[in-house]
């Protein structure tokens, strides 16, 4: 039953970060028992587990729904993230490994080729994940990118909208570059910056707000 609970949640976490399930969608415990042919038992556990990493949200006596995104959230992924990969780039500028700054590269001419094809934005993002997390793996602090992503779910939702618009993409590909241009030459001086607007640089922008406004949390008076 464990093994079972596992892949449901990760089917309904793949279901919720594609906005298959929307924002303020209502999660029936039956209609799930009925899906999975299990028990309400284990869908009980499983969507604690689910409002635990953010994805959902349990009302008593009201049930469950998909959590909308909350902004504060975002915020706070937003500061981590950018915080440890200034040190972790600057890290890497002072010394990576040959084979590190293949894998980088190999990334880069992945994200190009991604680019060129109609259906780009699933793999794109795939590869962004993977061209951070490289950051992560080469600087010995993997432990830091599985914490982050259990708590992700908002901010995976806010990015994925941001980068629906076919030109973000290409602008995610250059600073990609321009990052890996500087770890090869060393220019830690401008590595800042560039993580700071690479990273942050939609955080305060109203093309969320002006069109996804119906997926934010709005904030109790």
């Amino acid at each position: 039953m464990a093994a079972i609970k596992r892949e449901i949640i990760q089917l309904l976490k793949e279901e919720i970060l594609s906005l298959q399930l929307k924002p303020g969608t209502i999660i029936s415990e039956t209609t799930l028992s009925e899906r999975f042919k299990i028990s309400r038992t284990p869908i009980r556990d499983i969507l604690k587990q689910l409002s635990a990493e953010g994805y959902v949200d349990i009302y008593p006596q009201k049930g469950s729904v998909v959590s909308y995104i909350d902004l504060e959230s975002v915020e706070q992924i937003i500061y981590l993230r950018s915080t440890l990969e200034k040190e972790m780039i600057k890290e890497l500028s002072a010394y990576i490994p040959l084979k590190g700054l293949h894998q980088l590269h190999d990334l880069l001419t992945s994200q190009e080729d991604c680019l060129k094809k109609e259906d780009a934005f699933g793999n794109f993002m795939a590869l962004d994940d993977a061209f951070h997390k490289t950051f992560f793996t080469l600087t010995g602090r993997l432990f830091l990118w599985d914490i982050i992503q259990q708590f992700n779910a908002h901010y995976l939702r806010y990015r994925k909208l941001h980068m629906l618009k076919k030109e973000k993409l290409s602008e995610i590909l250059k600073e990609h570059q321009l990052i890996v241009s500087h770890i090869v030459e060393g220019k830690t001086e401008e590595i800042d910056a560039l993580i700071h607007h690479h990273i942050r640089a939609d955080v305060n922008s109203l093309y969320f707000q002006e069109h996804f406004a119906d997926y934010i949390k709005k904030e109790k008076n």
